[in-house]
């Protein structure tokens, strides 16, 4: 399968039918990173609590993200305390990538942040126009799975020219 995929659509095919989902890892990527909440059990929650629900059934939640979150990510991660030992979390200022990774079985790629107007249950005259596709086909999730993991484990860290920014390699 291989879709494309726009605005609205972003959150009912990835944050609400897959996110939750996620059984073994979840790996997301974004640029910019600010409150989002959706629907859960027909009530709205911050997305923390899905990731929250992930960590405590065992699954490995990575975050990747360009810059810090925003003051109400701030305040609704403290009401989640097990993402703190149990999401891993780097920031890097180089990153503009937008990524979903699901089990190694599923990913979306594109334009939509981590943010309530990119991928959350904004209504469709608050959301951001967004694009971008999803995929199960094994080959395409294993490069977006790279460009993931070579950033993740610091490859082009020793030649970034943005190393003064960056508080989670400062030893490279």
């Amino acid at each position: 399968m291989f879709e494309f995929i726009t605005d609205k659509d972003i959150y009912e095919k990835i944050i609400r039918r897959r996110v939750g989902k996620a059984r073994k890892f979840l790996w997301l990527a974004t640029s910019d990173l600010k409150d989002l909440h959706v629907q859960k059990n027909h009530k709205m929650v911050p997305f923390l609590e899905i990731l929250s629900d992930l960590v405590a059934e065992h699954v490995e939640v990575r975050l990747l993200h360009a810059k810090e979150p925003g003051p109400a990510f701030r305040n609704d991660f403290d009401r989640y305390p097990n993402l703190i030992s149990g999401m891993e979390r780097i920031l890097c200022p180089r990153v503009h990538l937008k990524a979903v990774i699901i089990d190694e079985c599923f990913a979306y790629a594109g334009s939509a942040n981590l943010t309530g107007a990119g991928m959350g249950a904004k209504s469709e005259h608050k959301r951001n126009f967004e694009a971008g596709f999803i995929t199960d086909d094994k080959k395409i999730i294993g490069k977006i799975m790279e460009q993931f993991d070579s950033i993740w484990r610091g490859t082009h860290c020793r030649k970034c020219m943005r190393k003064k920014y960056c508080s989670d390699y400062p030893n490279m």
